[in-house]
């Protein structure tokens, strides 16, 4: 009877101190007055060493069931805090439906994708096949096959990304058009485009160490100069305007022969001469010319009966001829300020 008093006097004293309790800082602080080292409880278990040995089992019982009643009774105060405190949170943080919305940022879709995808739409209109090949491939499919002697610059370590002696990043998308010449066992007319990243150990404001080529090969019997010259204006005037106009000066590549650099008119002045063209009216967009023979021998070709003519513009410049983008730079830094201009109407 005495045993049930005192846990009566200890749970009542418990529940209304619990009454005060407001924060969780409370709640352990009285939690210590009951449980801790010094606590009501505590001192209850100092007293099992007084208890008689027949009644010690019984006291143990006891202060277990004190012990219980008094961390249920805590816990539960501890719930209803948080659960108050929750409330609390929710109230003060509701959402004012009056504020402005903030306003997402959206993506859009990259010069350098429209690009691409407006070359591809107009020559596959032409007839051509879009292919592609790895970006990392032989020194074999990328120089010899296409009639670069062993001590041309363009195999110098300064200028190509080698990966040991016998593979390397491609510096132009021409190895696909040779592994298509030698998978067309058939030898059926050939009309393809190449449009992939390439790489050059280059770093300005005109010239980046990754950007993308669109390569062009036509490969038949009876196949000319003419060929590619009515070819190449029609690219010109559907992509930069129907008022450009082409012109083709004679140069040198060791894939072709003839070969030819293939300028159109200033897309800021026209023609009339500007800064962007240095006053001469031209700019220079890519090279061309008729596929040289030895290419065509070391892909299974006779260069008797089969001809053909090849290009390679860089899609970066006429990106930056297009949307008037003054660095290459800026088309690989992925910064949305840059990009999203690009999806105006103005740009379709």
């Amino acid at each position: 009877m005495e045993k049930n008093m005192e846990r009566e006097n200890i749970i009542k004293k418990l529940e209304n101190e619990l009454k005060n309790v407001k924060t969780k800082n409370d709640l352990a602080t009285l939690k210590a007055e009951f449980l801790g080292k010094n606590g009501i409880v505590t001192n209850l278990s100092l007293k099992m060493k007084e208890i008689p040995n027949e009644e010690k089992k019984e006291y143990g019982k006891f202060l277990n069931e004190i012990k219980v009643l008094v961390l249920e009774k805590i816990e539960a105060k501890n719930t209803d805090i948080e659960k108050n405190e929750l409330e609390t949170k929710l109230n003060s943080e509701k959402i004012d439906i009056t504020l402005p919305a903030r306003r997402s940022l959206k993506g859009s879709i990259h010069p350098m994708t429209r690009i691409v995808e407006e070359l591809e739409d107009l020559f596959v209109s032409m007839g051509y096949d879009v292919v592609s090949g790895p970006e990392i491939d032989t020194d074999l499919n990328c120089f010899t096959k296409l009639n670069l002697p062993a001590g041309h610059p363009a195999r110098d370590a300064q200028d190509t990304f080698y990966l040991d002696d016998d593979y390397l990043l491609r510096p132009h998308t021409s190895p696909a058009q040779v592994r298509t010449m030698e998978a067309n066992t058939l030898k059926e007319p050939i009309r393809i485009v190449c449009p992939g990243k390439v790489y050059r150990r280059d770093d300005d404001a005109t010239h980046s160490h990754q950007f993308m080529q669109f390569e062009g090969l036509v490969v038949g019997e009876n196949i000319s100069l003419a060929d590619l010259k009515g070819t190449l204006e029609l690219f010109a005037k559907k992509l930069l305007g129907e008022k450009t106009k082409v012109r083709f000066r004679p140069s040198y590549f060791p894939f072709t022969e003839p070969s030819c650099e293939v300028d159109v008119t200033c897309f800021k002045c026209g023609g009339k001469g500007c800064s962007l063209c240095k006053q001469t009216g031209w700019i220079e967009v890519l090279g061309a010319g008729v596929v040289h023979p030895n290419v065509l021998r070391m892909s299974g070709y006779d260069p008797e009966k089969y001809t053909g003519f090849a290009f390679g513009p860089g899609i970066d410049r006429f990106a930056m001829f297009k949307y008037g983008i003054t660095d290459i730079r800026q088309i690989y830094t992925n910064d949305i300020r840059f990009l999203e201009q690009f999806d105006r109407k103005d740009v379709e």
